[in-house]
């Protein structure tokens, strides 16, 4: 099991171009093999730091947060000094399933295709019958059938997409999986399915995982350990019980009351 903290924040400022910060000024760390949820309205700067973290721009997102101040490191590598090589390793490493992930599949291919294009992109040569046989096993496990890897994506259902892309996501077995609000958008009855479905590949891959949400109450059914953001601060940090019995924020305070 590898040793080095998935992610160290220090003093950590974000923000995009020329704007105001986004994130102002949140330190944590994260352990190998821990999952960490993180919890705010819209706006409050989780997806910022997610998309800080994965370094990685997908087709259909907007430019990249900017780091400002503070230090951010994924798996040992400082995040400030990724050229186009290191770049490219660190996209190996980490998993990246951005808001509304099923919308970034491509429409032209097939489920198949989508979720073995991070192999090909990788490694031209990579052996067909190898690689189908992982995108199978993947699309097991995110609790589909088989049937579906001949389909395109407009004919699966928005949570089926998602799942999609969770597996797409996990197709190179990285060490860290940054999921931004995996639920959003997706029926109730089948949120509980897809974070269900990350704690169990988490489990079984032994990943570090960051889990964005705006419910605690869907992030606590898969981790104990919380982040509370609120205009670009955590305002709360630690076990989710102890977060909340000891609110040190009005936010964090009503949070504690839908609980009750």
């Amino acid at each position: 099991m590898p040793t080095t903290i998935a992610v160290r924040a220090d003093d950590l400022t974000l923000g995009y171009g020329e704007g105001p910060v986004a994130v102002d000024g949140v330190s944590f760390s994260l352990e190998p093999g821990a999952i960490l949820g993180v919890v705010g309205e819209a706006g409050s700067g989780k997806s910022t730091l997610a998309r800080a973290i994965a370094a990685q721009r997908l087709p259909g997102e907007g430019p990249m947060p900017v780091i400002r101040g503070g230090g951010l490191e994924v798996l040992g590598q400082d995040v400030r000094r990724l050229g186009p090589k290191e770049r490219s390793r660190h996209t190996l490493r980490v998993g990246y399933l951005p808001q509304d992930g099923g919308s970034s599949l491509e429409p032209r291919l097939t489920i198949g295709e989508n979720i073995a294009s991070p192999i090909f992109e990788r490694d031209r040569g990579f052996d067909q019958r190898e690689a189908g046989a992982a995108v199978a096993k993947l699309v097991d496990a995110v609790r589909l059938p088989l049937g579906v890897l001949d389909k395109f994506p407009h004919e699966l259902s928005r949570g089926q997409r998602q799942r999609i892309a969770l597996a797409r996501a996990l197709v190179l077995e990285p060490r860290l999986v940054i999921a931004d609000d995996p639920t959003m958008g997706v029926d109730v009855l089948v949120r509980g399915h897809i974070l269900g479905v990350i704690a169990e590949l988490q489990r079984e891959f032994g990943f570090a995982a960051l889990v964005i949400g705006h419910d605690l109450r869907e992030l606590r059914t898969i981790t104990n350990r919380i982040a509370v953001m609120h205009a670009g601060i955590f305002v709360g940090y630690g076990a989710a019980d102890d977060v909340l019995a000891n609110p040190l924020h009005p936010y964090v305070a009503r949070l504690a009351e839908l609980q009750a």
